[in-house]
């Protein structure tokens, strides 16, 4: 009897072991049976417009019971807000959705647009999560995921313009120049402006409260653009250098967000005289290719006693010089060795010359357009060797380079492909490819700047080749710039030069009806010779019209407006 209690109660446990098992199984989930996760690209462009997809996927046998989905807006993002076509800006926006039971093996998706705002390298987190009730569970189970996305980069140009040199208490223009490539338009932009110490602040245009912050006004669309001028005074120790930093800006709310952040150096350097020798009236004069040149050599009587009897040669060396245009009315000149000789007939100063006394001799000539460079020459020099009597002295004229810009317009065209009407007509869109081409001849400059004003009624288009170029316009003034960082000598001449194509719209209005319009004017380039340390400045004599001279498909009559 005892037995068989013992072996009902050796079943009864293992009953009790497998029911419990049974139900322990039904009854245990894991949220590793819920796969969700995003999909999208993991680098972006500043204001493009990003999708990504949520997708979530029940690979459990349960079925998931009152589940919801959670998506969070990463910071700095804009989105569109909840049952409206208007958009807002997200600092971390969540968005909720109740979804229907997910059963056993069911997968859906849900996808999320977006556009990403911040400097370059900056990093958002998407995140999402969703909660749910296993069938026969009472207990709530929540699955989440992160995306991380890196702007990749920020079509915005934003650069300092002002010189890299500067003597002690000059007073100088910090240019600031802004201009907007992104697809998406831009409003509540700010630029802040910081300065070294020893700038002392004077005005600005635009005007600012306290001369380091200003609101951009309106909105900045893609191909727009402007510039804020500095003007203040630079104080310091010769060889001191000097920073200047700015960030431009999205203000939303009390907040400033950092969308660009330049700095650029100014060097502190002392002014140089030398005044044995004139040219144009001046010691320091710095001639450019085809200048006239007058040169005027003076001599003193430093000694103890008078001089008599006196003759002067100055030879002449230099590639830039033209010497068929010399002229020296008391000078002989020497065809061969290219000297000109002064003698006392002509100068009564070197026929006596009294202690203490000063003569002096001129000449006149002019110096070629182009020449060819020589190979290994740091830059072009014009040598001036005087010979008086048993004193001798060599004077050395560096010379500016030559820059040249040449400009093309065509309708017809293989790089952005235009459209419009031709003959434009009034009131009508039509685009024209433009390609700027510059020439450096002799010395290395840095710093170029070639400006251009549109016609009141152009505009660019914000196609631009190379994309990277550093082309800015100014939407009020009409003026478009186009910057280089450096040219070598002989780039554009001996070999490839920088070149730029951009397009532009062209909307004529009735005052323009029956003629031929200018496009561009008014272009000038300014560039800073490194060789000189001098500041070039020059007008060119082009322009563009609409009967694209460069053309050869567009007749004169399709350049008029109609």
């Amino acid at each position: 009897m005892r037995g068989k209690f013992y072996l009902f109660l050796i079943f009864l446990g293992i009953l009790i072991f497998f029911v419990g098992l049974w139900f322990y199984q039904k009854n245990n989930y894991s949220i590793e049976s819920l796969k969700l996760e995003i999909l999208g690209p993991d680098k972006v462009e500043v204001g493009e417009e990003v999708q990504y997809i949520i997708k979530y996927k029940n690979n459990g046998n349960v079925r998931l019971e009152n589940p919801k989905l959670f998506f969070q807006y990463p910071k700095y993002t804009i989105v569109e807000k909840e049952n409206s076509s208007e958009e807002i800006f997200s600092q971390g926006t969540i968005k909720e959705i109740n979804l229907k039971d997910i059963y056993p093996g069911q997968e859906r998706s849900f996808i999320f647009k977006m556009r990403f705002f911040g400097k370059k390298g900056d990093l958002r987190t998407l995140r999402a999560w969703l909660t749910y009730q296993p069938k026969n569970l009472k207990a709530r189970y929540e699955s989440k995921t992160s995306f991380v996305v890196q702007i990749a980069s920020c079509p915005l140009n934003f650069e300092f313009d002002f010189p890299s040199k500067v003597e002690s208490g000059r007073e100088i223009d910090v240019v600031v120049n802004y201009f907007s490539n992104i697809e998406y338009p831009l409003s509540n932009l700010g630029v802040k402006v910081e300065y070294p110490t020893g700038f002392e602040y004077q005005s600005s245009n635009p005007s600012s409260l306290d001369g380091k912050e200003w609101e951009i006004k309106g909105v900045v669309n893609k191909a727009e653009g402007g510039r804020i001028v500095i003007k203040g005074v630079v104080k310091g120790e010769v060889g001191e250098e000097k920073v200047f930093k700015a960030k431009l800006g999205w203000w939303y709310k009390d907040e400033f967000l950092v969308l660009k952040e330049i700095e650029k150096t100014i060097k502190i350097v002392a002014p140089s005289l030398y005044i044995s020798q004139k040219i144009n009236g001046t010691p320091q004069y710095i001639p450019s290719p085809g200048d006239l040149l007058h040169y005027e050599i003076s001599f003193r009587n430093i000694g103890h006693s008078p001089l008599s009897n006196l003759f002067l040669i100055v030879k002449l060396e230099g590639n830039g010089f033209d010497f068929t245009t010399l002229k020296a009315p008391l000078g002989e000149f020497e065809v061969g060795d290219n000297s000109i000789l002064f003698d006392g007939k002509k100068v009564p100063s070197l026929q006596f010359l009294d202690v203490g006394e000063e003569g002096k001799v001129e000449f006149w000539i002019k110096l070629k357009k182009e020449w060819k460079r020589k190979e290994g020459e740091e830059g072009e020099v014009l040598r001036t060797k005087v010979y008086l009597s048993q004193a001798q002295k060599e004077f050395i004229t560096k010379v500016k380079t030559l820059l040249k810009l040449t400009q093309e317009g065509y309708y017809f065209d293989q790089i952005f492909g235009n459209s419009g009407p031709l003959p434009p007509e009034v009131g009508k869109e039509t685009t024209y490819t433009i390609i700027w081409r510059l020439k450096n001849y002799y010395n290395e400059v840095k710093n170029i700047k070639v400006k251009g004003k549109l016609d009141k009624n152009v505009r660019l288009s914000g196609k631009i080749l190379p994309e990277d170029s550093h082309l800015t316009f100014d939407s009020l003034s009409h003026e478009i710039l186009w910057k280089i960082e450096k040219m070598e000598p002989g780039e554009g001449v001996e070999k490839e030069g920088p070149e730029v194509a951009f397009q532009i719209i062209f909307t004529p209005s009735n005052d323009q009806r029956g003629k031929t319009v200018k496009l561009i004017k008014d272009v000038s380039i300014e560039a800073e010779d490194e060789f000189t340390q001098t500041l070039i400045s020059q007008k060119e004599n082009i322009q563009i019209d609409t009967s694209l001279p460069h053309d050869q498909k567009v007749t004169n009559e399709m350049g008029k407006v109609k």
